[in-house]
C-alpha cells in the first residue's frame, strides 16, 4: 500500500506553486485535498450585549488573532460603537498588529505589539498598567493569557468574539478515499471524532502539527504516524516526505520516537518553567521595597505561565 491521497485540514493556498506541499505532489504523484475540519463563527450582537461588556470603559485593547480583530470591528458597527482614536492597542505579533490597517489609520494610532508569544507581550502590558484592558478572545482560547493578566494584576475586562467549531462533513466528505490525514489542531482532532467516529478505515495514517494535536488524537484513540515539527523535520511537508519516502518502499516504519518526543519535549518545558523561577528570587541584599520587588516577580510568573502552556502545544 502506498500514500496516494492526502486529505489536509487546512483551506486551499491561494498559489500552489508557494505551498509547501508542492514539491511533495510532483515528487509522488500525490493528491491533495484541502478541507477545514473546523471554522470559527463570530458571535452575534445578542450574545455580545449578553457578556455585560463595555467596550468604551476600556483605554486599551489586547488582539491575539486577526479573526478576533474582525468580529471586533464588526460587533463596533453592528452596536454603533465609534472606538476613540486615542485607543491603544496590543498584539501579540507584528503581523497581527498590521492586519489593524484594515479598520483604523495606522500611523495615528498607539499600537503595540510582541515578539510572538503572550509572554513578549506581558512585558510591554506591565508598562501600561495603568489602563484598563479589554482582551478580545475567541473561544477555546488559551486560560494561560487572564492567568498571566491576574497575576500581574491588570485591571481587564475579557469578551468572546467568535467560536471555533466543528465543521459538519459527513455529507462532503468520503474519509475511506484517503490514505493520510492532516491535522494542525486538537479542535480538528474533536471534529473528526464528531464527523466520522469509529467509521475510519484501518490503516489511514494520521499526521499532527503539534504535540498538543498528537495528544489530542492518541487520546481519541486514533494512532499518529507523523509528527510535526520535529529536529529532523521542522515543517509538515518535510515529515510527510521523510514517512512517504519510506513507506511507499515498504520499508518498516517506527513511530515511537512520537511518543518520546512529547516526553522530551515536557520535560524540557519543565526545566525551562523551573529556571524561570530560580531566575524570579530576589538576590540578597537587594533592598525589598513594593516598587523594586513585585513587578519582576509579575513579570516572571507570567512567563512560566506561558511557558507551561507550550508543554500542551510544543513546537506549534
Amino acid at each position: 500500500m502506498k500514500i496516494n491521497n492526502i486529505l489536509i485540514s487546512q483551506p486551499a493556498p491561494v498559489s500552489y506553486d508557494k505551498s509547501p506541499f508542492n514539491e511533495l505532489i510532483g515528487k509522488y504523484k500525490l493528491k491533495l485535498d484541502f478541507i477545514p475540519f473546523i471554522k470559527v463563527e463570530g458571535v452575534s450582537a445578542k450574545e455580545f450585549r449578553g457578556q455585560r461588556v463595555d467596550i468604551l470603559s476600556h483605554s486599551a485593547i489586547i488582539f491575539t488573532s486577526r479573526t478576533t480583530i474582525d468580529n471586533f470591528f464588526r460587533i463596533c458597527e453592528e452596536t454603533r460603537v465609534t472606538v476613540p482614536e486615542g485607543m491603544k492597542y496590543f498584539c501579540v505579533t507584528e503581523a497581527i498588529a498590521l492586519y489593524l490597517q484594515k479598520y483604523i489609520v495606522y500611523r495615528k494610532r498607539k499600537i503595540f505589539f510582541g515578539k510572538g508569544s503572550f509572554a513578549d507581550l506581558m512585558d510591554i502590558v506591565i508598562k501600561h498598567k495603568e489602563e484598563k484592558f479589554l482582551v478580545a478572545l475567541s473561544e477555546p482560547h488559551k486560560p494561560e493569557i487572564p492567568k498571566a493578566l491576574d497575576k500581574a494584576r491588570i485591571k481587564y475586562d475579557k469578551v468572546i468574539l467568535a467560536r471555533t467549531v466543528s465543521a459538519d462533513l459527513k455529507e462532503r466528505v468520503d474519509i475511506s478515499g484517503y490514505d493520510m490525514l492532516v491535522f494542525y489542531s486538537p479542535a480538528e482532532i474533536v471534529s473528526l471524532s464528531a464527523n466520522f467516529g469509529d467509521k475510519i478505515p484501518e490503516g489511514i495514517k494520521i499526521a499532527a502539527f503539534g504535540t498538543g494535536t498528537a495528544k489530542a488524537a492518541i487520546a481519541a484513540g486514533f494512532d499518529v504516524s507523523v509528527l510535526a515539527p520535529t529536529k529532523e523535520a521542522p515543517s509538515m511537508a518535510m515529515a510527510i516526505d521523510h514517512f512517504i519516502a519510506k513507506y511507499n518502499k515498504g520499508e518498516k516504519i517506527d513511530t515511537a520516537y512520537i511518543q518520546e518526543y512529547i516526553k522530551e519535549t515536557t520535560v524540557m518545558n519543565e526545566q525551562v518553567i523551573a529556571k524561570v523561577k530560580v531566575s524570579c528570587k530576589p538576590k540578597k541584599g537587594v533592598a525589598k521595597t513594593v516598587s523594586k520587588s513585585l513587578a519582576p516577580k509579575k513579570r516572571c510568573a507570567a512567563a512560566a505561565t506561558t511557558v507551561k502552556k507550550s508543554v500542551k502545544n510544543t513546537a506549534v
